[in-house]
């Protein structure tokens, strides 16, 4: 429930974060009322419990304070807040549109789940965005226009994604799936073509055959031959070579093969499967997890997630042993592992976890608990809470320590449940710095910013005149002067920033990040795909430039833009950061500068 939020205000628009903006909330919500749960005495009890944490206990914080000269009269105000006058209740229900507007929702966690009409109205909005997005081909890629083409795994994952959909009563245009199946299933008619001649060198290592072939199928064989089996489609010769070529695999694409052997019926092939994968099952019996032990080296592309992973072969234990003991040490170890106590690594695992567990509630029932649940910190209860099937979404399952309370050395936490049914937890802590410039860092992927100051540096050349003599040419040039920390800048100063990345290995779907100094504006202001030294999705925000990345080589790197300075001030350039979008492990960041913008001479 609570990692709703965070996916639909994700704040980028990637064709994977445009589905999982709004799949994953209509499957909970689903979920929800398969379980016979209110979804508004649940919406109800989301503002009654927020009210403790809002101002002076009854509005939430982001309204700010009522309005201080208010009518005399008194009406019943909106959303259950009571009596109030006329002009209280206008403020009110402007917070609420508002909130909806930004799918916020309504004051609490701002879960769209709880409001059919705010949902639907996110479904409506995710699903013609994608609709948009699919290319001429029938597939869709990272993103969309001018420069983009079809990817495999992006397609997979939209027709995947949409098929849920129209199972859960989401309205899709029928020929956007279809269309989508056709890409893929014109993709796995070549690469079987590819495999098959493989087989050909495989059987004569002297065959001097001059088409393109592969050896192996791999990950994305197993995941686009699952989405096909999805709609009974796909060619059956690509089982085959999945099973022959599982020793070549990761986890994931195992746990995908097992998926598609149980879809096809394959029972005894899914469960070899099976008793592969179990070679990295890691068991704690002190600590009641399970999880799949990875290796280190794929971390960083899609099928080497350990949370993408774990939820798959989640999925597959449930189609084959909905009852075995392992499942809920599955569920712990996943829970235990939430960033924020919210969410998982990224949009894409996030979504993948959420839509395990909810077949995991479908399957298992675990959906009425009855107990009490004390929270102590160094021997002393600092929260007691009774949870029950009719406030399961509506108590108040948070402590936060801050400030003074946090002091320094060892503390104790220790969680205590009386009576029956599970309880999940996690724990986190933040904190800031006050230091005046912040260091690079990084490790795997590193990046350092430098900016210029542009002078103008004209020459001439000579071209080739109509009559075909020389003629004498303006060229427009600049020189690059590096800026230092503080140094003045004339307002209109034509500022370029170069960002230098430093990769150890190959990686694929980075985000790097530049926080735009405060004053200064980019010059070009259009977005889209951008071919400097490197190919990237560029955005301008507000506050930033965003450069998506679908691949970065091995090296060192370079890409810039440029910048006025317009507005004069001193003011700090945040640093700027790379990371890895669905593996946030993967980070590093440069220096902070300090900028100094005068009046213009």
């Amino acid at each position: 429930m609570e990692s709703l939020p965070y996916l639909i205000e994700y704040p980028y628009g990637c064709t994977e974060q445009t589905l999982n903006r709004f799949l994953p909330a209509v499957l909970v919500q689903r979920t929800l009322q398969r379980m016979n749960v209110s979804l508004e005495v649940a919406r109800q009890q989301q503002i009654m419990l927020n009210s403790g944490r809002t101002w002076r206990g009854k509005y939430p914080r982001h309204w700010g304070q009522p309005p201080q000269r208010q009518t005399r009269d008194l009406r019943p105000l909106p959303a259950g807040f009571g009596m109030g006058s006329s002009t209280l209740a206008a403020w009110i229900q402007q917070h609420i549109d508002e909130d909806q507007k930004s799918a916020r929702g309504l004051p609490g966690t701002f879960n769209p789940v709880f409001s059919e009409q705010q949902l639907n109205a996110i479904i409506r909005t995710g699903v013609n965005k994608l609709t948009e997005m699919q290319l001429g081909d029938g597939g869709w890629g990272w993103f969309s226009g001018y420069g983009e083409y079809s990817s495999p795994h992006t397609t997979a994952q939209v027709v995947h994604g949409l098929t849920i959909a129209t199972q859960n009563d989401v309205p899709i245009l029928p020929d956007v799936i279809q269309r989508g199946l056709q890409w893929l299933q014109t993709w796995q008619a070549a690469q079987l073509e590819l495999l098959r001649e493989g087989d050909r060198h495989r059987a004569n290592p002297d065959y001097d055959g001059k088409l393109p072939f592969r050896m192996h199928a791999d990950n994305l064989d197993a995941f686009i031959a699952g989405v096909l089996s999805e709609h009974n489609t796909g060619d059956p010769a690509i089982g085959e070579y999945l099973m022959r070529d599982r020793g070549q695999m990761t986890a994931y694409g195992l746990a995908l093969t097992g998926l598609y052997m149980h879809r096809s019926q394959q029972q005894q092939n899914r469960d070899l499967v099976i008793q592969n994968l179990e070679q990295f099952l890691v068991r704690d019996p002190a600590n009641q997890t399970a999880w799949l032990q990875l290796p280190e080296e794929f971390g960083w592309y899609w099928y080497g997630s350990e949370n993408e992973a774990m939820a798959i072969y989640l999925q597959l234990k449930l189609a084959a042993a909905p009852q075995d003991a392992i499942l809920p040490e599955m569920v712990k170890y996943l829970l235990n592992n939430r960033q924020g106590g919210s969410r998982w690594k990224s949009t894409r695992d996030t979504a993948m976890v959420v839509e395990a567990m909810a077949q995991y509630i479908q399957a298992t029932g675990e959906d009425s608990p009855d107990m009490t649940v004390e929270v102590l910190i160094d021997g002393q209860v600092r929260k007691t809470e009774k949870i029950t099937g009719e406030n399961l979404f509506g108590f108040d399952g948070q402590l936060v320590l801050s400030g003074e309370e946090l002091t320094t050395g060892q503390h104790t936490i220790e969680i205590r449940r009386q009576g029956r049914g599970p309880v999940w937890f996690s724990a986190w802590l933040t904190t800031f710095t006050k230091e005046q410039q912040i260091t690079a860092a990084g490790l795997e992927v590193r990046v350092q910013r430098n900016f210029f100051r542009l002078e103008r540096d004209d020459q001439q050349t000579d071209v080739q005149g109509g009559r075909g003599q020389a003629v004498k040419q303006q060229t427009l040039k600049y020189r690059r002067v590096p800026i230092e920390d503080l140094e003045g800048l004339p307002s209109g100063t034509l500022v370029e920033v170069e960002l230098v990345l430093d990769s150890r290995n190959d990686y694929e779907y980075l985000l790097l990040e530049d926080r735009k100094p405060s004053g200064f504006e980019p010059v070009d202001q259009r977005s889209g795909y951008v071919y400097d030294s490197l190919r990237a999705y560029r955005e301008f925000r507000d506050d930033r430039v965003c450069l998506f990345l679908s691949s970065l080589a091995r090296g060192q790197h370079s890409i810039s833009y440029r910048l006025r300075a317009e507005t004069p001030g001193t003011v700090t350039a945040l640093p700027a950061s790379i990371e890895g979008m669905y593996a946030p492990e993967l980070i590093g960041n440069s220096t902070s500068l300090r900028l100094l913008t005068t009046e213009a001479p």
